[in-house]
């Protein structure tokens, strides 16, 4: 897979270098680029921001820098390019969508705080993606028309990891990356630890240990040293439910009809 991401704070992302990801980029099984927003700028200054129209706090970001850095990395014979000039935006859309958008393509993210929730299922979907373009907004967002431009050519989603506001889109660009990452064939060592994780079948993962059997005056629930397979597995299955029920039942609430 191949990751873009356009920010303008690109050394954020120096961490994608260490762990199972930075692994990943170097065997090849991620290929990740990091783009500076300020490089498609014009001005001594490399402004990326204005005031908004029709008065408010804060300042907006300049819609043409990410126009041009969007144009940048999507040109290739593999992407739509935004350019309407360009021969690539029919050569390479594919089909179209009910909403317009090329149903093939990269798909283009921004993190933003009126966005759909970002959750394991949408990791999941995003893993099967061969490209994705990670815009990082700051300030007070990014100009409305640089999202509908951009929908135009490609698709495009606005993401949110959940009901609060951050400084910028890089906190949730790396969460969102971390997330879609370890589930691409090969980056995580063990498949088997990802079936059995939170969220992959509606529910909170179970309780973990390991040695020593007793610590500080807590044990080790016995029946995992048992050796009973068959058992394990269904105390690891009611601790799953409990823990939800009382941590988050909102998740039980939305399946209703699951067995459980």
């Amino acid at each position: 897979m191949r990751i873009d991401v356009v920010s303008i704070f690109p050394t954020f992302f120096d961490v994608l270098e260490v762990s199972l990801l930075g692994k990943a980029r170097q065997s090849g099984i991620l290929d990740v680029r990091i783009h500076d927003l300020r490089d498609f700028t014009h001005d001594r200054h490399r402004t990326v921001d204005d005031t908004p129209y029709g008065g408010g706090a804060g300042m907006v970001m300049k819609p043409e820098p990410w126009g041009e850095a969007l144009d940048a990395i999507l040109a290739e014979p593999s992407a739509p390019s935004l350019d309407e000039a360009s021969p690539l935006g029919d050569a390479t859309a594919g089909s179209a969508t009910d909403a317009g958008a090329p149903a093939s393509g990269p798909l283009i993210v921004f993190p933003s705080p009126a966005g759909e929730l970002f959750t394991q299922a949408t990791a999941r979907e995003w893993a099967q993606e061969e490209r994705i373009v990670f815009g990082c907004g700051r300030y007070e967002g990014i100009d409305e028309r640089v999202f509908e431009f951009a929908a135009d050519h490609v698709r495009v989603r606005l993401v949110s990891l959940g009901d609060y506001v951050l400084n910028g889109g890089e906190v949730a660009v790396m969460a969102m990356i971390e997330a879609v990452g370890r589930l691409i064939p090969g980056v995580v060592g063990n498949p088997e630890s990802l079936v059995e994780e939170s969220h992959e079948d509606g529910l909170l993962e179970y309780p973990s240990y390991t040695k020593p059997s007793a610590w500080r005056g807590h044990e080790v629930p016995p029946i995992l040293l048992s050796g009973n397979h068959g058992a394990i597995a269904a105390w690891r299955r009611e601790q799953q439910i409990e823990r939800t029920a009382a941590r988050r039942p909102d998740l039980l609430a939305d399946q209703p009809n699951r067995a459980i």
